[in-house]
């Protein structure tokens, strides 16, 4: 079996067990599958989905569809967060009905890169778009972590970085997953292979 195999095998065992994986940049071939594969779980049953994000950063316009997406369910998502969460996918996380992390998890709280082609004329309205756009994104980011949007506004505008602790005490996740820990199981369905018969 080569590694394309695998991965294949991999990403339907998990959608069996109704995980979704977002990693990477967020970038529009991610956020379509990411938004299908949830779209889907919500249609064939009512049991809450795990979302696993490991996402550094992307398109904040594409962060505030899949946070549409989230919001819109009919079934929760719970956030697992692994490795490093940043800059748009900080929202996509915020909208999750339970939001966990692993303990050695990075959050970076800093304003997505944006890249882009216009005509002079264009400019003005573009980044008035991007304005509404940044605005609209630290509001909603802002009632969900219980914050002024003032001060994520300027988090963001700061970089700044913070341990799964740190983010605990900000509001970004509502708990951190350890071992045998007091804090609650991961979310979601197991994930692992059942024995062979």
């Amino acid at each position: 079996m080569n590694d394309g195999d695998w991965s294949q095998v991999l990403a339907q065992r998990l959608f069996e067990q109704r995980v979704v994986v977002l990693h990477g940049p967020l970038d529009d071939a991610t956020a379509t599958r990411v938004s299908a594969e949830l779209m889907t779980l919500d249609a064939e049953g009512d049991t809450a989905v795990s979302l696993r994000i490991d996402s550094g950063d992307g398109s904040l316009a594409l962060a505030l569809t899949l946070m549409d997406v989230i919001e819109l369910l009919g079934v929760p998502v719970h956030a697992l967060c692994m490795g490093q969460v940043g800059g748009p996918a900080i929202g996509v996380l915020s909208v999750c009905s339970r939001r966990s992390s692993m303990p050695s998890t990075r959050f970076s709280l800093r304003e997505p890169t944006t890249e882009m082609q216009a005509r002079a004329r264009e400019v003005e309205r573009w980044a008035q778009l991007r304005s509404d756009e940044w605005r609209r994104f630290t509001e909603r980011l802002a009632a969900a972590v219980g914050r002024p949007a003032d001060l994520v506004a300027e988090s963001f505008s700061n970089g700044v970085f913070m341990s799964a602790q740190e983010a605990m005490d900000f509001g970004l996740i509502d708990e951190i997953c350890r071992p045998k820990g007091e804090i609650h199981q991961m979310p979601g369905p197991p994930i692992g292979f059942r024995p062979r018969r």
